[in-house]
């Protein structure tokens, strides 16, 4: 069966993906697209490919695939993953760390990173928070609650 996404590459854009596969910055991943992308203009089908590459079938066609789509640096760079949204802003955290700096509620001897996480939502400064943020937000400050 031939091959749905042909590869030609022109000498300018062979040229930089040479250049850019001897870089000992490069990440793995845009090594293979580069190395798959070459192979794929000297004609090499792409079972040949995954064999020569160890990569996966699928990897090849949507390299190839993201080649003809949109050129060498869209078949090369991946599409930005999308990110959790922080749970506290600027404002949200320096109260942590003020509360955190406070004295303990009535009862207790310390502040927990439980008690800390319950007194932002009784604040009703965040819906809800876990122990787990608490402690990232203080270490990420230099601080312990021991």
């Amino acid at each position: 069966m031939p091959d749905k996404y042909i590869v030609t590459l022109t000498p300018e854009e062979r040229s930089e993906l040479i250049q850019l596969t001897r870089r000992r910055t490069l990440s793995a991943r845009k090594m293979k697209r580069a190395q798959i992308l070459m192979l794929a203009d000297e004609g090499h089908k792409d079972d040949t490919i995954t064999q020569m590459l160890n990569a996966g079938i699928s990897t090849v066609h949507r390299t190839r695939q993201k080649f003809v789509e949109g050129g060498v640096e869209f078949a090369l760079n991946e599409r930005p993953r999308p990110g959790g949204q922080k749970k506290l802003d600027s404002k949200a955290e320096a109260l942590l760390i003020a509360t955190a700096c406070s004295d303990p509620p009535t009862g207790c001897c310390r502040w927990t990173m439980q008690l800390l996480a319950e007194r932002l939502v009784e604040l009703k400064v965040v819906e809800s928070l876990s122990d787990e943020t608490v402690r990232r937000t203080l270490e990420k400050n230099s601080l312990s609650l021991g």
